[in-house]
């Protein structure tokens, strides 16, 4: 498996932990009942948890944009020193982005966020070359 996959099945594995993150957080947050319940209305969480979901679902966004870069890069065979440390340092910018953004650590959660997209950014950009 190239290091670009690699990298991928850890960021993919990293979103598990934040789903397991926002739903302690959630369920915490709104009981069980409501948890368990059709969620005919919108639950609108605060706080730790309501941040737990956002980041959830920024890395969502997040990871279909590096899949796209991990695949390309690994079935162009693309792959260079270059983008498999892009795909690292996606990897590890994402895990720091999860604490930044729920304990709401500004300007810091924007910068981890940028740096872990143009690490992604450069993944693509390297297999035109």
């Amino acid at each position: 498996m190239t290091p670009e996959l690699t990298a991928l099945v850890f960021a993919t594995l990293l979103q598990v932990v934040q789903f397991t993150i926002y739903s302690v957080l959630a369920n915490r947050q709104v009981g069980k009942e409501t948890a368990l319940g059709p969620r005919d209305e919108p639950i609108h969480l605060k706080g730790y948890a309501g941040r737990a979901q956002r980041a959830m679902n920024n890395h969502f966004e997040g990871l279909t944009l590096f899949t796209i870069a991990a695949i390309v890069v690994s079935y162009a065979d693309k792959g260079t020193g270059l983008t498999a440390a892009c795909g690292w340092i996606y990897v590890a910018a994402r895990a720091l982005y999860v604490p930044a953004y729920i304990f709401a650590l500004a300007p810091w959660r924007s910068l981890i966020w940028f740096v872990g997209f143009g690490a992604t950014l450069l993944m693509l950009l390297s297999t035109l070359i």
